[in-house]
């Protein structure tokens, strides 16, 4: 008789010890060292041992305990049906600034999914607000010394943290955190702030600030990014953009801070997302000072990093590739979101000052779908990018940034499939990756056909 737990099969590495014994797509696995295996917390956990009993049971519902030696921390190479090897945990917060509230109808049923699970933080790198966190959890985290876990702090108020996430355990949440940095807990930590302006910003923001370098050196990073605001916010709390004045406040506060903290750790810890410095029209801060871009999947040094490598390709190109660049012949196209095509743009002129037979045009995409206040290339759609570039001059080829699509995809946000944009402009689409290397490659068509 079949068993009714257990966890799906759905890969088998080649050359892997789970090959090896013959264990194969669709066999449920039971048990490790006759312990049930709650979630992917456990597995990772359980499976590190050089010595495993493993039960496993095949399609026709026999069981099979495997008796494997390994080496300690060596993979058996499976992959599961559910990465969590569990149900997600949605969120159950209410928060004011939630981007998933702003959006339209219609849309695939995934993008409305609110997930606060600790386990994707530790997996995929999501932020956790902590509220969904039972003691239990944090036992696990410190027993499995499971790190880094991300945190979106938003503000250490505790009465403030309670009105902006719509939790009345908001404030209460946050002494987990006490748990995770405790002496010897060996746990590594990220945080997050979303800024809101009047809400916790100025002089809640320094409170938070302050608070927040009382956990280092567990708490390697901050990042404070401000409040994405679509055009669908009909009856949700009354949110207001941020301008140049106010970009120039936060930055100069969290410059400030970043020097008291590398005087006394070594590590800035505060960082302003891109965004912010788009906003002020000041220049970007040096690699230096992103203690190894930390915080990149937040959109903190992306523009530092990506000028830095196109650089660094650029002079590699124009010292081996003299002749090539010469006689370089190509008609493209860029288009990409307001809020970086400048950058995008001022790359491709370079990149054509050393190539004279080298056209490229450069196109600023407005996000009419989500609203104008969105400036980011990773929300575009598809239907945007049609609508603008109609009968415009796009060349041989139509490059855009890989982050419009879904990971592993073909399509973007709203299912518009790359094959629909080459038919109805009538052009080839090319994806470039989200990288100065790959950007001045594909500009100066060296390694990139």
């Amino acid at each position: 008789m079949k068993s009714s737990k257990g966890h799906v099969i759905s890969r088998v590495d080649e050359g892997s010890i789970a090959e090896e014994l013959n264990i194969e797509v669709g066999d449920k696995l039971l048990k490790i060292n006759d312990q049930d295996i709650e979630d992917i917390f456990d597995f990772q956990y359980l499976v590190q041992d050089d010595h495993l009993d493993v039960l496993i049971e095949k399609a026709d519902g026999e069981q099979w305990l495997l008796d494997i030696d390994k080496d300690f921390d060596e993979d058996l190479g499976i992959e599961f049906e559910n990465g969590l090897m569990d149900d997600y945990r949605r969120c159950s917060n209410n928060c004011i600034f939630c981007f998933i509230d702003q959006m339209p109808k219609g849309m695939r049923d995934t993008l409305y999914f609110k997930d606060d699970d600790s386990r994707l933080s530790f997996l995929q790198g999501n932020y956790v607000t902590l509220t969904n966190m039972s003691d239990a959890d944090i036992d696990r985290i410190l027993k499995y010394h499971l790190s880094p876990i991300n945190v979106s702090f938003q503000t250490t108020n505790p009465e403030l943290r309670c009105k902006m996430l719509g939790n009345r355990f908001a404030g209460d949440a946050l002494k987990k955190v006490d748990r995770l940095c405790a002496d010897g807990s060996g746990i590594e930590l990220n945080g997050q702030i979303v800024l809101c302006k009047n809400v916790n910003d100025g002089a809640e923001l320094e409170r938070s600030i302050r608070d927040m370098t009382k956990y280092i050196p567990n708490l390697q990073s901050v990042s404070v990014v401000p409040v994405g605001l679509s055009k669908y916010r009909d009856g949700l709390y009354p949110l207001e953009p941020f301008n140049k004045e106010d970009a120039e406040k936060v930055i100069d506060m969290i410059e400030s801070w970043q020097k008291k903290v590398y005087d006394e750790h070594g590590i800035h810890f505060i960082h302003a997302s891109d965004e912010w410095y788009f906003l002020a029209g000041r220049p970007f801060p040096e690699a230096e000072r992103y203690d190894g871009y930390i915080q990149l999947e937040n959109g903190v040094g992306m523009i530092r990093l990506l000028l830095d490598e196109f650089e660094e390709e650029y002079q590699y190109i124009l010292e081996n590739y003299p002749e090539h660049l010469k006689n370089y012949k190509r008609e493209i196209s860029l288009a990409t979101g307001r809020l970086v095509y400048p950058v995008i743009k001022e790359l491709a002129d370079k990149a054509m000052e050393v190539c004279p037979l080298l056209n490229v045009r450069v196109y600023e995409i407005i996000n009419e779908f989500f609203g104008e206040r969105i400036t980011v290339s990773g929300l575009l759609t598809g239907q945007d990018i049609i609508k603008q570039l109609k009968d415009k001059e796009l060349g041989e080829k139509l490059i855009l940034p890989e982050n419009l699509l879904r990971s592993g995809e073909d399509y973007l946000l709203d299912d518009v499939k790359i094959s629909d944009i080459e038919r109805e402009l009538n052009v080839k689409v090319g994806i470039s990756k989200c990288d100065g290397h790959d950007l001045a490659d594909l500009l100066m068509g060296v390694n990139n056909e």
